[in-house]
């Protein structure tokens, strides 16, 4: 005959399961955000965010900036890039916007002459990636 389960052990298994599920659904969500984010940022901005990626890393933008979770990119010149599309200036001076993030990227000397950022000579539609991608970045 099988032996019942005691009340705290019932009670500690119930919560587990529960807990188990709730993970499930939080991992369910993140998940999906990231994904209506990217979508989002590829539509606002007419770029890529998966080649955006791979461009931040082929222009070496990580040797300067820290990105969480980008290979290569723990950077301690300039500013920490997670979050950036949240931020209300851009290389302190532009408005936070597609258009400006773009123009950044392309030519920082010209928006701030002897800023820290170089000119990587970055092509307008890999700049357009880039853009996307970092506005796939909130925090």
């Amino acid at each position: 005959m099988p032996r019942s389960l005691s009340t705290k052990t019932f009670f500690g298994l119930l919560s587990a399961i529960i807990f188990a599920v709730a993970l499930v659904g939080i991992m369910y969500k993140y998940v999906e955000q990231r994904q209506r984010m990217r979508m989002h940022a590829a539509v606002e901005v007419g770029g890529d965010p998966r080649r955006g990626e791979a461009m931040f890393i082929q222009y070496g933008c990580g040797s300067c900036h820290a990105l969480k979770n980008v290979r290569t990119a723990s950077g301690m010149v300039g500013p920490p890039l997670d979050g950036v599309a949240l931020r209300m200036i851009i290389g302190g001076h532009l408005s936070n916007n597609p258009n400006n993030m773009e123009k950044w990227i392309r030519d920082p000397q010209q928006v701030a002459p002897g800023t820290a950022m170089p000119d990587l000579n970055v092509g307008a539609g890999d700049a357009r990636d880039i853009t996307a991608f970092l506005y796939t970045r909130a925090k």
